[in-house]
């Protein structure tokens, strides 16, 4: 073997660790994949002791966007309401939960994304991509700030939905900025801008060159490639569907082996050409607003969704093409299916061999992934308290956010075992990241970092 040969070997060998352990690049991380691996973690923790608490850094507003990293770098949206503090209501358990109506007469917000030092919390740079008056509503448990960031290692992309997608350098600098018009997400089938408005939510994702974009909303809906360069459409594909909130997958091997973009839905689930955007394969028959995003493993698509009368979980093979129907007994592209047992909010997380959907009231579930047997169900909290946040993983343990700020910490395993539960102090609707050990919360009005002392 060459000495340069063996010098790029060993360069690959260190960053695909590095790539798992260090980065958390965009929504649950790697692929949506929501796991972290190669550091421990601490189970338990006192936010008001400080123990176990690296450092906890305000960021002002309202915001349901969850912390990205790349390096030594974090980096997070919020949306600050000018005047009054912004009202965040309609929680698991409370007196307007499950109304569907929309906030009134919002004044002007500043749209801020913040970079802080991923050891510090100390504030590297803070930018206002815009400010006005929102060109769309939000429901009252909702914000104007809900998609994650996505980053590399020179790039951030961070979308507010109706007010633009921007693309910034690792210092601040705005590159680009691409305008896609009203983004009306709200009530399926109501296309007056004056209903029902509930708030954009799909999470851009980045892979090689590209930036990728699910828009489905009362109007237009469509999927996209842009160039990560400059923002410019590589290519747009039209979807027939009403409004979700759902942030695509990509997945290297798709239908005759070719990468495809995974997406869930209402109207259409299913995966496109990730070159071209052409349709591989497509499903039907989820919930009609619909919020997980899809998750690969074991060369299968796990698919949810549970809002109306179809909440079906549903496992579909990568390889899948045309038309995927909606029984297993009657299409082998669809591996199995539990019909009522779907999630509304959350994405499921798969690892070794199980895969685990918690639902907004708390329900633990835990599958085997390739049959979908279950092993069991089991009930988080005290039942009061809802769960938005989806779960992630690391060093054998699952960290299940509440919205009430009830962090529930699980073994991984067919049986269930609770380890702890941790009080944050305020409430949490963000999906946690995770980093060399150390666990990133996104709360009402913080960040907060932790990390097991003996691990500093």
């Amino acid at each position: 073997m060459s000495p340069s040969l063996r010098r790029g070997l060993a360069v690959l060998l260190l960053a695909v660790p590095a790539m798992g352990q260090q980065h958390w690049p965009q929504f649950r991380g790697a692929r949506a994949q929501g796991i972290a691996e190669g550091f421990a973690t601490p189970a338990s923790w006192d936010v008001s002791k400080g123990k176990n608490v690296l450092w906890k850094t305000p960021v002002p507003g309202l915001a349901h966007s969850s912390p990205v990293v790349w390096g030594d770098r974090m980096f997070v949206t919020t949306t600050v309401r000018k005047g009054a503090k912004a009202s965040l209501e309609s929680l698991y358990g409370s007196e307007g939960y499950g109304r569907g109506d929309s906030v009134k007469n919002e004044p002007e917000h500043d749209y801020l994304v913040y970079c802080l030092d991923k050891n510090t919390g100390k504030v590297k740079w803070k930018s206002s991509a815009r400010a006005g008056v929102p060109k769309v509503k939000r429901h009252p448990k909702s914000s104007h700030a809900n998609p994650t960031p996505a980053c590399t290692a020179e790039r951030v992309v961070v979308s507010f939905g109706s007010e633009g997608l921007y693309c910034y350098d690792h210092n601040g600098k705005l590159i680009w900025m691409r305008d896609f018009g009203v983004l009306n997400s709200g009530a399926p089938g109501n296309r007056d801008k004056n209903g029902y408005q509930w708030g954009f939510a799909s999470s851009p994702i980045i892979h090689k060159d590209r930036v990728y974009v699910q828009c489905d909303h009362e109007g237009d809906s469509f999927v996209a490639a842009l160039r990560i360069k400059d923002g410019k459409d590589i290519w747009r594909t039209a979807r027939d569907e009403n409004s979700t909130w759902c942030t695509p997958t990509v997945h290297e091997t798709g239908a005759n082996g070719r990468p495809q973009l995974l997406v869930n839905g209402y109207k259409h689930i299913g995966g496109y050409d990730l070159e071209n955007g052409k349709e591989m394969w497509k499903l039907v028959g989820g919930g009609d607003v619909p919020v997980p995003t899809p998750v690969v493993a074991y060369d299968l698509v796990f698919l949810t969704s549970a809002h109306g009368r179809s909440r079906p979980l549903r496992a579909v093979k990568v390889t899948a093409s045309g038309t995927v129907g909606n029984d297993a007994d009657e299409d082998d592209n669809l591996v199995w299916y539990q019909r009522r047992r779907g999630v509304y909010m959350q994405t499921p997380l798969v690892h070794d061999g199980l895969l685990y959907a918690c639902s907004d009231g708390g329900i633990l579930s835990c599958y085997d992934a390739r049959t979908g047997e279950n092993h069991y169900r089991e009930r988080l909290g005290s039942g009061r308290t809802g769960f938005s946040g989806s779960a992630v993983y690391a060093d054998g343990k699952l960290y299940l956010t509440g919205e009430s700020g009830e962090i529930s910490v699980v073994k991984v395993g067919a049986t269930f075992e609770l380890l702890a539960t941790n009080e944050m102090g305020e409430t949490c609707m963000s999906t946690p990241a995770i980093s060399e050990g150390t666990l990133f919360f996104r709360t009402r009005e913080h960040v907060v970092a932790i990390r097991a002392e003996k691990e500093r």
